[in-house]
C-alpha cells in the first residue's frame, strides 16, 4: 500500500485509525519460512499478543501459522478463528493452576515456567504433554525493559534449577515434549542468541521424548530509514545447521518453532492521526494530535521509536516538532523531531504500528479506542469498528441514589 491509500482510508473511517498491510505481514511470514528451509519440520507460532485482532489471526491462519498465546482469551480468540487446538501453544506466566487445567481440556500444548505449577499440574495430570519453558540468563534483546532472558526475570525456570525440575518430572511421571526459551525482544547478536541456543540443546539432553523445541522470537526490525535489523538470513543458516546436527545426535526429528509477533506485524501497520492544534512555547513547537497513550503508550512505556511522517503534505520544508497527545497526562510521542511543515487539520501517520500498539489501547480519560482497517488485495476492509460512547457505558452499572433525607 502507499500513503495515498492511507489518506483514503483515513477520510472513509475517519481517525485516529490503524491501518494494516496484509502483504507485508504475507512478506515478513515467508521470508522467515525462507530463512530456515533447511529444517525437515519447522513450525511458526504467531505471538498474538502482538495484534489480536480476529482478522489478523486468521490471515495467520491463512499464511499456515499455529498460535502462541499467554492467556486463556487468547486460546478463545484462536479457536474463534478456526485455529486446532494442536496448532496453539499456551504460555502464561504467573497465572492459576485453574487456568492452566481449563486450558490444557482444550487441547491445547501447555508450556509452565515454574516449579510449583509444573509439580502440581504434573500429580494432577501426569500424562497431558506438557512443554517447559526455561530461563536462559541470557539477554539476547537489547532493550532492558524488553528482555526476559536475564536472571532476575519472572519468566522462565532457571537453568541453575534444572536439577530440581528433573526431580519433579521423575516424581510425578509427566510427559514433557517440548522445550521453550525466549531471551527478549530486539534481537541484534545472533551470536549471543546461539550461545542461549545451546544452553536449550543442553537441557534438551535431559529430556528423551521430546517433539519440539521452542526458540521464541524477539527478531529486531529496523524503525527507522537505515536503521540496524535482525540478519535473519544469517540466523537461519547458522541456527538451522546447528539444529539437525542436535536432532541427529538426539536421535530424533524435532521440530524447530519460533513464536514472532513484531517481526510478523510491525512493520505492517501504519497509525493515522489528525494535528488539532500546533502550539508554541519558549522554545518548542508542538504538534498536538487527536490521539494519546490511550492509543499508543510504547513510547512512553519503553521509549519505543515510531517514525512520525506529515502525510497530508509530506513534500514541505521541514522543521522540528515535538509531537504529543491529547491526554491529560504526558504523553509525547517523539522530541525534536524532524517532520515537513505542519498545520492544524494535518494528517500525520505513525509507522510500525503494527505491534503492541492496539493491543495495548484503552480508554483513558474516557476516550474511543479507535477503528482498525486491514489493507487486503487492493481493498480497505473494516476489522474494528471505532467505539462509542455506548461502547464506554456498555459494562457499567448505575446506581440509582434516593435524596438524603431532609432533616
Amino acid at each position: 500500500m502507499i500513503d495515498s491509500d492511507l489518506l483514503d482510508v483515513a477520510s472513509e473511517y475517519g481517525n485516529p485509525v490503524y491501518v494494516y498491510d496484509s502483504e507485508k505481514i504475507a512478506s515478513q511470514y515467508q521470508r522467515l519460512i525462507n530463512a530456515f528451509s533447511s529444517v525437515g519440520d519447522l513450525r511458526i507460532n504467531y505471538a498474538t499478543k502482538a495484534l489480536s485482532n480476529i482478522s489478523i489471526l486468521k490471515l495467520m491462519k491463512q499464511l499456515g501459522s499455529g498460535l502462541d498465546t499467554v492467556s486463556i482469551q487468547e486460546v478463545q480468540l484462536g479457536l474463534a478463528a478456526g485455529f486446532e487446538p494442536q496448532a496453539i501453544i499456551y504460555t502464561p506466566n504467573g497465572v492459576s493452576l485453574k487456568e492452566i487445567e481449563a486450558v490444557a481440556k482444550m487441547g491445547v500444548q501447555i508450556n509452565i515456567d515454574n516449579l510449583s505449577l509444573l509439580e502440581q499440574f504434573g500429580t494432577r495430570h501426569p500424562k497431558n504433554p506438557v512443554c517447559i519453558r526455561i530461563n536462559p540468563h541470557v539477554m539476547a534483546g537489547g532493550n532492558s525493559n524488553i528482555s526476559v532472558g536475564h536472571i532476575d526475570s519472572k519468566f522462565g525456570i532457571s537453568i541453575h534449577q534444572i536439577p530440581h525440575l528433573l526431580r519433579i518430572v521423575e516424581n510425578t511421571a509427566m510427559n514433557i515434549n517440548g522445550i521453550h526459551m525466549h531471551t527478549g525482544s530486539d534481537i541484534l547478536d545472533i551470536d549471543v542468541f546461539l550461545h542461549a541456543a545451546e544452553i536449550l540443546f543442553d537441557t534438551a539432553k535431559h529430556f528423551k521424548n521430546l517433539e519440539f523445541l521452542d526458540f521464541g522470537s524477539g527478531f529486531k526490525v529496523p524503525y527507522h530509514e537505515n536503521d540496524i535489523e535482525t540478519n535473519i538470513e544469517e540466523l537461519g543458516e547458522k541456527l538451522s545447521k546447528r539444529f539437525i546436527a542436535f536432532c541427529q545426535e538426539y536421535g530424533s526429528e524435532l521440530q524447530l518453532i519460533f513464536e514472532p509477533g513484531k517481526y510478523l506485524v510491525s512493520q505492517a501497520g501504519h497509525f493515522v492521526t489528525q494535528v488539532n492544534v500546533v502550539k508554541q512555547t519558549t522554545s518548542t513547537v508542538f504538534a498536538q494530535v487527536d490521539s494519546g497513550f490511550n492509543h499508543l503508550i510504547r513510547p512512553m512505556l519503553y521509549g519505543s521509536h515510531h517514525h512520525i511522517e506529515n502525510l497530508s503534505d509530506p513534500n514541505g520544508k521541514e522543521r522540528f516538532y515535538s509531537v504529543v497527545g491529547y491526554i491529560c497526562e504526558t504523553d509525547t510521542f517523539g522530541s525534536n523531531r524532524k517532520i515537513a511543515e505542519i498545520t492544524e487539520g494535518d494528517l500525520l501517520v505513525f509507522r510500525n504500528s503494527g505491534a503492541y500498539c492496539f493491543s495495548m489501547a484503552s480508554n483513558y480519560n474516557s476516550r474511543y479506542r479507535p477503528a482498525e482497517v486491514l489493507w487486503h488485495k487492493g481493498k480497505a476492509h473494516l476489522i474494528r469498528k471505532r467505539e462509542t460512547f455506548e461502547d464506554i457505558l456498555h459494562n457499567q452499572v448505575e446506581i440509582a441514589f434516593s435524596k438524603a433525607s431532609e432533616q
